[in-house]
């Protein structure tokens, strides 16, 4: 059984935009993606995705319509805006490299640096 992780502040929204990069996709895919692919450790449980997606939305980051889902119902899919894209790629780089940088100062040994 894998521990859930709290994301760090502004994770979720990066998490949302790399998922909808690969196409539209109404929000409930978007939880089920991010918890399939992390191995459930990353949940966004209803009250932290929706706020985030209309967030990224009123920021122009996204764009949605109303459609069919596979089981027939409406939903709204959500897709990624030229601006979007290039916050990706800028919010994607930046993560990149801090994670290089934490896992440079974890990989210290008590006597100093590996």
């Amino acid at each position: 059984m894998t521990a859930k992780s709290d994301l760090p502040q502004g994770t979720l929204d990066l998490l949302i935009l790399k998922v909808v990069a690969l196409g539209p996709v109404h929000g409930y895919a978007i939880a089920q993606r991010l918890q399939q692919v992390s191995r459930d450790v990353v949940q966004a449980p209803q009250g932290s995705l929706y706020p985030a997606l209309h967030r990224l939305e009123n920021r122009g980051l996204l764009a949605a319509d109303w459609k069919e889902t596979e089981t027939g119902r409406e939903a709204k899919f959500y897709r990624l805006t030229r601006q979007g894209k290039a916050q990706l790629k800028t919010e994607a780089a930046s993560w990149l490299r801090l994670t290089e940088a934490v896992g440079l100062i974890l990989g210290l040994s008590s006597g100093g640096a590996e």
